[in-house]
């Protein structure tokens, strides 16, 4: 039978040469397992621990390995990692059984040679013997925050760059921490209070956000049933952010580009009391699909989905709003998608502003005149937000900031003068993802 520690190797290994997220393939190779629960968290764990601290994990890893690391097999580097992991930061497994674990794993995929190197290297590994502020003493600070939080250093510089040495600091420490979940009471069938009076719930630990019916917590299968029968929807509370920034009324048309997974279109639909039109828009069949099954269970009835490109689609009539929530670098749910901090280059995000501006730029084309748009991003990068708009509004005098705050409550607005646009930092407020939005009104004045 194959352990906890094989199945994450092999996901990791699946990583390395294939295209598909983490969770994707760990789900996929979890449903094929024989594993029990403990287990299946146990491989849970492990890869997600190895995929967050894998930077530091090497660093620490080449002090005792005595030749390039980053030369050898990956197979050995994942078995290295993962043995170290659970030396560092899993208090239950002890010592020993890491590494008896891991000298299996290597004998299995790389022989006796490979083991015996696995067995001696992390032998010599324990807590105490690690002293990384030592070790890091000398390098300069971008490259101390990147390898203590394991980042990468060309995203921690950017990061210093913009928002300072303490704000980065405390984003990288809570881009490692366990993730929370945000959870959004459907106000079509029930309220918090009802939803809490339910036995299965009564006793749950929950905390409130600040928003009016969203609230986080570390527990999902406790709120399960509820998410079942759609009392409850998963979503984090910055992208509820950007709906109530939006704030469409009941009767409105509203158009939501790049709307999967369709968060954001049904708290629109239950903004609206559902009355009215939502068109959810994608470019694959299979999200849509997702997004009309829970709405379904959500009793929404408003919202119709439509398979389309999104930088050329045209609706039959102008809508009176549009929530563009472009595709971006992600920069800002770094700590909740594990893998995501590595695979992200400076490249990638120049070939999204590029995106994100033809997205932008053919949405002002279908807005109703006096109609309002909402651009929102998960990223923290200013190039894809604030940076993004002023250039959107050179090209488009007609359109400009519309400081109407909709219904986004006082504490998350700027402390100086609001003009329209929301940015929240991963952690600046507990359990919200970093994110941005920005409402524009399509004045139709032109100079």
């Amino acid at each position: 039978m194959i352990t906890a520690r094989e199945t994450a190797l092999n996901v990791l290994q699946a990583l390395e040469t294939g295209k598909k997220r983490s969770d994707q393939i760990l789900h996929r190779t979890l449903e094929q397992s024989a594993l029990n629960r403990i287990d299946r968290a146990l491989a849970t764990g492990l890869v997600n621990g190895v995929l967050r601290y894998r930077l530091q994990l090497d660093f620490i890893i080449s002090r005792y390995y005595h030749h390039k690391l980053e030369k050898a097999a990956p197979v050995l580097k994942n078995i290295l990692r993962l043995g170290l992991y659970q030396i560092l930061f899993l208090d239950k497994v002890p010592d020993w059984a890491a590494v008896n674990e891991c000298v299996k794993l290597a004998k299995k995929y790389k022989g006796d040679r490979m083991s015996k190197l696995v067995n001696g290297v992390l032998r010599k590994i324990t807590p105490q013997s690690i002293a990384l502020d030592e070790w890091l003493k000398e390098r300069e600070p971008s490259e101390q925050l990147a390898i203590k939080h394991s980042h990468p250093k060309w995203l921690v510089e950017r990061w210093i760059a913009d928002y300072g040495l303490k704000k980065t600091e405390a984003l990288l420490t809570y881009n490692n921490r366990f993730p929370l979940f945000g959870f959004r009471i459907n106000r079509l069938k029930t309220s918090e209070e009802q939803l809490f009076s339910d036995p299965l719930f009564s006793s749950a630990a929950y905390e409130a956000c600040g928003i009016e019916n969203l609230f986080i917590s570390k527990e999902f299968s406790t709120f399960e049933p509820a998410v079942s029968d759609g009392r409850l929807t998963v979503q984090n509370p910055t992208q509820a952010l950007a709906c109530l920034l939006l704030n469409p009324v009941p009767g409105s048309a509203v158009l939501d580009l790049c709307a999967a997974p369709g968060g954001k279109s049904t708290f629109m639909a239950e903004l609206m009391g559902n009355n009215g039109s939502v068109t959810s828009l994608d470019l694959y069949e299979q999200k849509l699909l997702k997004i009309t099954t829970h709405a379904e269970a959500l009793g929404i009835t408003i919202i119709r989905t439509v398979a389309a490109d999104a930088r050329s689609f045209k609706p039959e009539n102008r809508p009176d709003a549009i929530l563009l929530d472009a595709p971006c670098s992600g920069s800002g749910v770094v700590g909740r998608r594990t893998e995501l901090r590595w695979k992200l280059t400076p490249e990638t995000i120049q070939e999204l502003i590029t995106l994100q501006m033809e997205l932008l730029d053919h949405a002002a084309e279908l807005l109703e005149e006096n109609g309002v748009l909402v651009y929102a991003t998960c990223s923290i990068e200013p190039e894809e937000n604030a940076l993004q708009i002023e250039a959107f509004l050179e090209r488009h005098p007609d359109f400009s900031v519309d400081p109407d705050r909709g219904k986004v409550p006082e504490p998350f607005l700027p402390k100086s003068g609001f003009k329209g646009a929301i940015l929240t930092l991963p952690g600046e407020y507990p359990g919200f993802d970093g994110g941005f939005a920005q409402r524009l009104r399509k004045t139709g004045k032109k100079p």
